[in-house]
């Protein structure tokens, strides 16, 4: 009971904090389409450059979970 309410709790003050979900995009919008082209391509490697750590992360952690699960069944 007491789970649920914390749960519920944290998702409630996470859902009437508005404001904390998109900081900062009208400012990133705004700079990104006044750069020409070529700034715009670096712009997207390094959102990849970004990405692809935490992906191959995250890919490799629920890799050793699905392992793990399937070694302990068998």
């Amino acid at each position: 009971m007491r789970l649920k309410l914390a749960v519920t709790t944290i998702l409630a003050a996470l859902a009437l904090t508005p404001g904390a979900h998109a900081q900062g995009c009208a400012l990133c919008y705004t700079s990104a389409s006044a750069l020409g082209r070529a700034a715009e391509r670096s712009l997207d490697w390094g959102i990849i450059a970004l990405l692809a750590p935490a992906l191959i992360l995250f890919a490799s952690v629920m890799f050793m979970l699905y392992r793990r699960a399937t070694s302990a069944t068998a």
